[in-house]
């Protein structure tokens, strides 16, 4: 089971809606993933997987986490799914 935290700035509305949609795409796809939410304060203690936000924060955080996945359309479930499963892809090579 991979750990994942979704964060925006504040923790609010951008990243809830975000979380809930991630959370249908794992749930329909049975993907294995443990989903958090939170600000991104907390980024620097995650000790989890992979941080999930929304692109324009992506680039910020890439240099704080080793794995960042940007979204950029939060009701796009398909390429929410894509880029999860590109993730576990990625960590299967490792």
């Amino acid at each position: 089971m991979k750990q994942a935290l979704i964060a925006c700035r504040t923790g609010m509305g951008s990243s809830m809606m975000l979380k809930i949609k991630v959370d249908q795409v794992v749930r329909t796809n049975k993907l294995p993933f443990e989903i958090t939410h939170g600000t991104l304060a907390e980024v620097k203690s995650f000790a989890g997987d992979v941080i999930i936000t929304m692109e324009d924060v992506a680039d910020e955080l890439k240099e704080q986490f080793p794995h960042v996945i940007g979204i950029k359309n939060l009701m796009d479930k398909a390429d929410i799914k894509a880029k999860l499963e590109a993730f576990l892809a990625r960590s299967e090579e490792r």
